[in-house]
């Protein structure tokens, strides 16, 4: 099995290329283990090339509430009164690590997204 480092963006698209012609390889065959080592190098140069900013926490949380049909109130159980909640929605008041916690475990929202506090 030759692979080449992926340095340039012919290298990307080759390997895309490639990995689209083995999206039907079974698992621990020589084709199998050839595209798992072009996905694990195409994630890398996209990470690199194209890294991908985290949302701002409340945007988050509006997404989220937006996907999920949720209202202010929804959140009074994760952030506490809904004075506080709207506090949050508009920017007055930052997350507290509690309400970080609850948010994740009870939306599903990822941590990392509701720490990035600009």
């Amino acid at each position: 099995m030759y692979i080449r480092p992926i340095k340039t963006e012919i290298d990307y698209e080759a390997a895309l290329r490639d990995i689209e012609t083995l999206m039907r390889a079974e698992p621990d065959t020589s084709e199998g283990d050839r595209l798992d080592v072009l996905v694990t190098l195409v994630e890398a140069y996209e990470a690199k090339h194209f890294p991908l900013d985290l949302p701002d926490p409340v945007e988050a949380i509006k997404f989220t509430m937006e996907q999920k049909n949720l209202t202010a109130k929804d959140l009074i159980p994760m952030i506490g009164r809904l004075n506080r909640v709207y506090e949050v929605l508009n920017r007055t008041r930052p997350l507290t690590l509690n309400m970080i916690r609850r948010l994740h475990r009870e939306l599903g929202i990822p941590a990392a997204s509701l720490i990035n506090q600009n």
